[in-house]
């Protein structure tokens, strides 16, 4: 079990909060440092990580099939200033409440049509379901791939035990035209905490 000394704080520069961007915002709004991190290349991240998390596909079908069963979206934090509306939330299995990602989303609501904005605000399913269920092109590009030790809030919210090395990505969805649907990070809980049918 790695304590938080294994792992170099992140830096306050542009860089390290461009790098978690944008749950950076909802650890500035509570007062809080970021947890240790650091990013890291792709083929250093370990299995079953490096599948869940390196690939251009979107995490919400990619964590259903390898869990086997639906997500729904429980939001931890939100806010919203003019068409950029922030979530930080929890992403678990419908059958048990597993949490399966933990993370954060800037959502650029003037790139979805209404239908697909109204779905959203309702906070009810996570966002690769409206994306999928409105037909919405877009592409899944990650920008880093991330190491770091749970800190007492993820903790928390993912039901671990002390400190955990876990792995996350910092992603950016584009709609066809290359403007940015959302800016996204997404934390994974242990590797082998799968729970659901074999």
């Amino acid at each position: 079990m790695p304590d938080n000394a294994s792992i170099a704080p992140a830096a306050p520069t542009p860089a390290s909060f461009a790098l978690v961007h944008p749950l950076d915002e909802f650890y500035k709004l509570a007062g809080q440092p970021l947890p240790p991190l650091v990013a890291v290349d792709g083929e250093a991240v370990p299995e079953p990580y490096k599948r869940l998390l390196v690939h251009q596909n979107d995490m919400t079908p990619t964590l259903e099939a390898f869990y086997r069963g639906r997500l729904h979206l429980q939001v931890l934090g939100r806010r919203q200033k003019d068409d950029s509306y922030f979530r930080e939330v929890i992403l678990l299995l419908n059958a048990t409440n597993q949490p399966v990602e933990f993370g954060a989303i800037k959502i650029n609501l003037a790139l979805f049509p209404p239908a697909a904005r109204e779905q959203i605000l309702k906070e009810e399913l996570p966002l690769g379901h409206i994306l999928e269920e409105c037909k919405i092109l877009h592409t899944s590009r990650p920008r880093a791939f991330l190491r770091l030790a749970s800190d007492r809030l993820i903790s928390e919210v993912l039901k671990l035990t002390g400190a955990q090395m876990l792995y996350g990505r910092r992603n950016t969805l584009f709609d066809p035209q290359g403007f940015p649907l959302a800016e996204i990070v997404e934390i994974l809980p242990v590797a082998g905490k799968k729970e659901g049918p074999a």
